[in-house]
């Protein structure tokens, strides 16, 4: 357990609040314009891939936040 407060708590996140807004943002501007002829379920498909591939660097970011490491210690 830490003993003493962190500055990377804080800024991770604000930083992944800031970056997933821009990710939300990208998409919903891109993805309909791209995908909208699609049939529904096709259209889901895409739309629940893309909700989930940001899940993808999470872990190595929260490890960041709790370590100051981007890969787990040993």
């Amino acid at each position: 357990m830490r003993e003493t407060p962190t500055w990377r708590i804080p800024l991770g996140i604000f930083a992944l609040f800031v970056l997933l807004i821009i990710y939300g943002a990208v998409i919903a501007r891109y993805a309909p314009s791209i995908i909208g002829s699609w049939s529904g379920g096709a259209q889901t498909v895409v739309y629940v891939i893309l909700g989930l591939v940001w899940l993808l660097p999470l872990k190595r970011f929260l490890i960041w936040m709790e370590t100051g490491r981007w890969s787990p210690p040993e």
